[in-house]
């Protein structure tokens, strides 16, 4: 009679199993960008920066005296480019510009984003009020508001309403002084719409 094979573990107790594999690194400042000696593979950079004669070509080890002689550091920034393009540069200040720089596209960004808030022809007193909060709210942060009122089946013929309801909206938001109108009520199809920008503050 056959005997079955008998299982055995891929690893004894207590014996040394292979150590998994380095985990991946999280990006740290340093490693944004080859400074300095991590510079290598390119004989030759273009160089940028104060007192660099324009998009100057120059041997790498010539690049980084030069870098030296200023006491700052040699940046690469373009390393994709022939040859690669290195700024001669304080680096812990580059970074800080560029963190600057990318806080300043996100406020952009968000100060060309529209909300929007809808209404219908009927809506009353008290859901105009809840709609204020979310308005006030929206342009604080910075973000136009797209309030339009929409006209379901037969209620188009109430246009007028939808247009007072609208512009009460805006007079009210404008009295307080955290917005302005820049477009006034306009209809298309079903709509009818305004748009009312963040107020400049004093």
């Amino acid at each position: 009679m056959q005997k079955k094979p008998v299982y055995k573990p891929p690893f004894k107790p207590g014996a040394n199993r292979p150590k998994p594999g380095p985990r991946p690194m999280r990006g740290r400042r340093e490693d944004l960008h080859r400074i300095n000696q991590k510079i290598v593979d390119t004989p030759t950079v273009r160089v940028v920066g104060e007192g660099v004669e324009a998009g100057g070509i120059f041997p790498i080890s010539k690049a980084m005296e030069m870098a030296f002689e200023e006491g700052l550091d040699l940046v690469e920034i373009s390393p994709n480019a022939e040859p690669p393009v290195c700024r001669i540069v304080d680096y812990k200040k580059y970074l800080f510009e560029q963190k600057k720089k990318q806080k300043e596209l996100k406020a952009n960004a968000v100060n060309n984003e529209v909300k929007e808030i809808r209404f219908g022809p009927n809506t009353d007193e008290h859901d105009v009020d809840f709609k204020l909060n979310h308005a006030r709210k929206f342009l604080n942060e910075g973000s136009k508001v797209r309030a339009y009122v929409f006209f379901k089946g037969r209620t188009i013929v109430y246009k007028e309403r939808g247009e007072v309801l609208l512009l009460k909206f805006a007079e009210k938001l404008q009295e307080e002084g955290v917005a302005k109108l820049e477009l006034m009520p306009k209809t298309e199809g079903k709509k009818m719409f305004m748009l009312l920008a963040p107020a400049k503050k004093k």
